[in-house]
């Protein structure tokens, strides 16, 4: 058996999901059944991390093993080629050969997420379905103040889903920064591991920040409530992205 290690990146638009499930189609049941067509056996690929519907990634990482052991290149193009053949929206990076220790959700030491808003006053078009779009003008700066509130080790149960299987709600924010580029509005986090929903229930509640609604002490007070009907609404999983996995001594 050889193990691999693969980067991925892909469209959510079309998928219930990372995770296989009986209700649609799935990336890792994509990534699977191209998989299988290659080698000719049965594959199980574990992910990072579990995207939502909807939910994009421009780095997530799995892992993979393989009865026979091939090339690098070998594994990430002929995965490439099935997966193009069954019109999949995704797309292995990059394939590297790893030891049996090497678990891509286990050895990860801190995930990075991005949220795109698109504030403006007409609708998307080319943007629709890869950012979530708010019309009211929104004040980044005082996002991005509210977000540090947030930073540091909490009990983050006012922002997780009440469907959350992580048994405790306790994680460590390395960082949420709130940037505006003109129309773009970009929400960048980091930790270790995220809860269900996390970012998400971060960029709705902060988006309530930036069109006025809320303070930086009303995203306080959320926090610590740890209730989760102090929180705002959850955002769209339209413009989240899973963008990188670091393990070990990496740096990002």
């Amino acid at each position: 058996m050889q193990r691999y290690k693969l980067t991925i990146e892909y469209d959510g638009t079309p998928y219930v999901g990372w995770q296989r499930q009986n209700n649609g189609r799935s990336v890792q049941g994509a990534i699977e059944a191209a998989g299988k067509n290659f080698c000719g056996h049965a594959l199980s690929v574990r992910g990072a991390g579990r995207t939502d519907a909807g939910v994009h990634a421009f780095g997530q990482v799995a892992h993979v093993d393989f009865e026979k052991a091939w090339s690098a290149e070998t594994v990430r193009n002929a995965i490439n080629s099935y997966l193009g053949q069954a019109g999949e929206r995704v797309v292995i990076l990059q394939a590297e050969a790893v030891d049996d220790e090497f678990d891509a959700r286990f050895s990860a030491t801190r995930r990075h997420y991005l949220y795109r808003i698109i504030n403006r006053r007409v609708p998307l078009a080319i943007e629709r379905n890869r950012a979530l779009w708010v019309s009211k003008k929104l004040d980044a700066d005082a996002m991005h103040e509210a977000a540090q509130r947030l930073i540091g080790r909490h009990d983050f149960t006012t922002f997780r889903s009440s469907h959350c299987q992580a048994k405790n709600p306790v994680r460590t924010l390395d960082r949420l920064d709130v940037r505006r580029t003109g129309d773009l509005i970009e929400i960048f986090a980091t930790a270790q591991s995220f809860l269900h929903n996390q970012i998400r229930s971060f960029a709705g509640t902060l988006r309530m920040v930036g069109e006025g609604e809320w303070t930086a002490d009303d995203v306080e007070a959320a926090l610590e409530a740890k209730d989760r009907s102090a929180c705002g609404p959850v955002a769209g999983p339209e413009g989240l992205y899973f963008m990188k996995v670091e393990y070990g001594s990496e740096e990002s």
